[in-house]
């Protein structure tokens, strides 16, 4: 079982006191060389008038993105306390039972515009980097990821199901191929508005959070995209569609609180 979350937008701030973040000690030791290239090519451009801008962020950010100067030194802590936002409350994962917690940390990888993917527990420093972004002698970010990652995600998808949750530009860094992709869930959400179904946003996260509580606390682990979807289905209404690329959507309907936030 793998479940593949995105970053949130917003991170909480450093912690005040800790060890930084050693990059050769993250999971995946194969991917220090660009983890090292990203966080030099990052720390450069936001060390510059109009960093924000040119990452694609907001200049409300530029106090946000002027952290990523200092990201070597930056006290680390655990991945799920860095990221916050809807979908990290519905995972909720510090209410999670010990058992479910365990499945979280074993299964749960978000896929890090910097750090690559990274468990719950993984220690990492707040950042600002969009997937999207591009930084001089290493292009766009995504690319940078999708030349290097396969063999990683490949391996830490093993033959389980994957549940993907990331949004689009996370989403295309990696996505298993070939007999693989049959065990591939792409989540959807969708709201029942004026008779009609549309796909949302804000409550996409907030549901795709929930999607991943409920796998990582059942009393079972689903062997197939059908299991699975029977899983959610205890749930909330949900379909299992065929991906045109291979593997499957996961058409999930949105809680009516989550609909209307």
């Amino acid at each position: 079982m793998l479940i593949l979350l995105p970053p949130s937008e917003g991170k909480a701030a450093p912690a005040r006191r800790g060890r930084p973040v050693d990059p050769a000690a993250l999971p995946h030791p194969v991917l220090a060389p660009v983890r090292e290239e990203l966080l030099d090519a990052l720390a450069d451009v936001s060390g510059r008038p109009g960093a924000a801008e040119a990452l694609g962020l907001s200049p409300g950010l530029a106090d946000e993105v002027a952290r990523n100067v200092s990201l070597r030194t930056t006290p680390a802590r655990r991945a799920i306390d860095v990221y916050t936002g809807v979908l990290y409350a519905a995972l909720d994962h510090a209410t999670l039972t010990p058992a479910g917690r365990r499945r979280a940390n074993r299964w749960v990888r978000v896929q890090s515009a910097l750090w690559g993917p990274v468990a719950p527990t993984d220690a990492i420093a707040p950042y600002r980097l969009p997937m999207t972004a591009s930084l001089p002698g290493v292009g766009t970010v995504a690319a940078r990821w999708r030349a290097v990652l396969a063999p990683v995600m490949t391996e830490l998808a093993g033959d389980g199901v994957v549940v993907d949750g990331r949004s689009s530009s996370y989403a295309s860094v990696w996505r298993p191929t070939g007999d693989a992709a049959k065990a591939y869930l792409g989540v959807r959400v969708f709201s029942e508005v004026a008779g009609r179904r549309t796909v949302v946003s804000h409550a996409a996260k907030h549901t795709r959070g929930l999607v991943a509580r409920w796998i990582c606390e059942a009393d079972r682990t689903p062997r197939t995209p059908k299991a699975l979807a029977a899983l959610v289905a205890e749930h909330r209404p949900c379909e299992l569609v065929p991906d045109p690329r291979g593997g499957w959507f996961l058409d999930v309907d949105a809680p009516a609180a989550a609909s209307v936030g």
